[in-house]
């Protein structure tokens, strides 16, 4: 089976500072896999994250980005979206003005159209019940819907209207940027649930994390530790458990 993501020997430097934040990160990511990248802060992970998907901060000096077959370090971040990639933030922004519905029946028709230039727009009578078929399948309240993208949004609902999109639009691989990040328990179920129904579609995953405590909820087939902008061991879930107790000093 092939990779749905091979990275190769990839260095970056953080363009302000002109300082290697990665220092030659190999990964390979098959179809239908879940990874985690764990790591203590300032060790990169994050950067990866962003830099997979062309953040403007970051400069690429050496290496390769290969999605789905393809080389990506020259694509822009629609390209690589349009390709399947998809990054749900730590952080989401807000966007006033433009409800959930009326943002993701846009993205729906963006990306359908960048892979058949005769595809139809889906009007918004249409959209409507992808978008309900969707929600009940994650459990999500259907006024969800008609709410501007995150304005007045709580920390779980910010992440479960990431989850949303990734229903909706489908991509072959997410990268979850510390998900978990600011979540409660009860929170932190349901996003993990719609992410896991995902994964037995066969979205491949790859969770940026601080912490192990996700990892009880979607459970990685590979967890990587990334040490000093160097991946400096891989192993199964056990290794995440055995972080959470020792913590980042490896031997």
């Amino acid at each position: 089976m092939k990779n749905i993501l091979e990275i190769k020997n990839l260095k970056v430097n953080l363009k302000e500072e002109n300082k290697q934040i990665l220092k030659g990160i190999n990964l390979e990511i098959k179809p239908g896999e879940v990874h985690a990248l764990m790591g203590p802060n300032g060790a990169g992970k994050s950067t990866l994250a962003k830099v997979l998907f062309d953040h403007p901060s970051f400069e690429l000096t050496d290496g390769r980005m290969i999605f789905d077959g393809r080389e990506i370090n020259a694509l822009s971040t629609t390209e690589r979206a349009q390709l399947g990639m998809f990054l749900a933030f730590q952080t989401p922004e807000e966007l006033s003005g433009i409800t959930v519905s009326s943002f993701l029946r846009s993205a729906y028709n963006a990306l359908r159209k960048a892979h058949d230039p005769d595809f139809k727009e889906v009007r918004a009578f249409q959209f409507k019940k992808i978008l309900e078929e969707k929600m009940a399948e994650l459990k999500f309240n259907p006024e969800f819907a008609d709410r501007y993208i995150n304005e007045g949004f709580s920390g779980g609902e910010k992440k479960k209207a990431e989850i949303l999109q990734l229903a909706v639009l489908e991509p072959k691989l997410a990268v979850l940027d510390e998900i978990d990040s600011g979540l409660d328990v009860d929170a932190m179920k349901l996003v993990s649930e719609g992410v896991n129904k995902l994964i037995k579609k066969g979205l491949s995953v790859l969770i940026v994390t601080h912490y192990q405590r996700i990892l009880d909820y979607i459970k990685p087939d590979y967890v990587h530790v990334i040490i000093d902008g160097q991946i400096a061991e891989t192993g199964g879930p056990e290794l995440a458990k055995k972080l959470e107790t020792e913590g980042f000093k490896l031997d």
